[in-house]
């Protein structure tokens, strides 16, 4: 999908596809525009204007992805992927 395409596109695609949406937007992380329930999985990569941090953020994520495999471990939940820690919602 390109770059700038609009949100709401965005997470249709993920449903349609039924995938894990993992995105930079933090547009995501607002569990009152998208609700956790109503998706397959949410990881929001919090990189606060800091792209300097995007190898640290990928290894945490990746250190969490390699002990939680299953999909179903993340449908209904929004998980925000700081540096130091990954905070579960839903």
């Amino acid at each position: 999908m390109p770059r700038d395409s609009p949100d709401q596109l965005v997470i249709s695609k993920a449903q349609e596809l039924e995938a894990i949406l993992v995105s930079f937007n933090g547009d995501f992380a607002d569990i009152v525009t998208y609700p956790p329930a109503r998706y397959k999985g949410i990881i929001a990569l919090q990189v606060r204007n800091h792209p300097e941090i995007i190898p640290q953020l990928l290894d945490m994520l990746g250190a969490y992805l390699s002990t939680h495999d299953n999909m179903g471990h993340f449908s209904g939940k929004l998980l925000i992927t700081e540096v130091h820690r990954i905070r579960s919602r839903g």
